[in-house]
């Protein structure tokens, strides 16, 4: 195996090639890879399906990449040094063992998407001011293909990278345990595609509606009964939009306007008729409903020996 990665290595090192990829190849070790970090011009990093359970600090030495696919492996922490990577636009974390993020999380000023489907994460995962600061940018997707794909201040920076609303566009959460998501979730401004299915939502913060480009929101297998009106705001009934919702004990006005379709949906909780009984269900603060899922089960939940065997 070495040597056929370190082959991989030196013709990416001798033919300048930008991408490397090393995918399902039982890594355990990126350290192992033989002069893995001396390729600092290499742009595309795959080592998806293999068996790391860490990222090394020493990824801050590529540091030219811009598509970095670690899916599917063992990974459990990230190094700080993370975000170093200043050329970084995807990022792919899916289908790990992840519950926390590092502090300083997100400050990738160049990052378009970022995938953390399928970890552990829940909203005390999030270091503070996730979704916006003013020299962090943080992006999310969803994908299991080859390529696919806050934080530390200064008072003073010599340097302002763009807040993550200025390139945010496709943010995947699923298969996570998120109760709630905080309210600066709005402030992803650029956001187009949000992807919260199967976490154990309560419900939705009233900013969802300030995200005016999302064209993708799916919310299906949570624990939701209600919508928020402001989701009215958006746009997402269209033939290039898409709203999933499936899988959720809704209240019965909201289950029945779902069985007339989306549109009807929509329509609904624009109306003032619903804003007031939205009003008086909220101010009732009704006990949520049960978890249905037992994610113990997860894959990212059994020990590595259990996964490995």
């Amino acid at each position: 195996m070495s040597k056929s990665l370190k082959k991989i290595v030196e013709e990416s090192r001798e033919k300048n090639i930008p991408e490397v990829d090393m995918c399902d190849r039982g890594v355990s070790n990126m350290l192992d890879i033989p002069g893995l970090f001396t390729l600092s011009n290499i742009t595309q990093l795959v080592l998806s399906h293999n068996k790391l359970t860490t990222i090394p600090a020493n990824v801050a030495d590529l540091k030219n990449l811009e598509v970095l696919n670690v899916f599917n492996n063992q990974i459990e922490e990230l190094p700080t040094q993370i975000s170093s990577l200043q050329k970084l636009k995807h990022l792919n974390l899916g289908m790990n063992r992840m519950s926390a993020l590092p502090r300083g999380f997100g400050s990738l000023p160049a990052l378009e998407v970022l995938d953390l489907t399928y970890n552990n994460l829940n909203e005390s995962s999030l270091p503070g001011n996730f979704f916006y600061l003013k020299q962090t940018t943080v992006l999310i997707t969803d994908s299991s293909t080859s390529l696919s794909w806050a934080s530390s201040f200064q008072s003073t920076p010599p340097f302002r990278p763009p807040p993550c609303s200025a390139t945010l566009r496709a943010l995947y959460l699923s298969d996570n345990d998120f109760e709630m998501l905080p309210p600066d979730i709005g402030k992803l401004g650029k956001l187009q595609i949000l992807s919260l299915r199967d976490n154990d939502l309560i419900s939705l913060p009233k900013e969802i509606g300030d995200l005016a480009q999302l064209k993708e929101l799916h919310i299906q297998g949570n624990r939701l009964t209600v919508l928020p009106p402001e989701l009215g705001n958006l746009d997402l009934t269209g033939p290039k939009q898409v709203f999933k919702a499936e899988n959720n004990p809704w209240v019965t006005p909201i289950a029945d306007q779902f069985q007339l379709g989306v549109s009807h949906v929509f329509e609904y909780v624009r109306s003032e008729t619903y804003k007031y009984l939205y009003g008086r269900h909220m101010q009732a603060d009704p006990e949520p409903p049960k978890k249905n899922n037992d994610k113990t089960k997860k894959i990212s939940r059994k020990p590595l020996a259990a996964k490995n065997k």
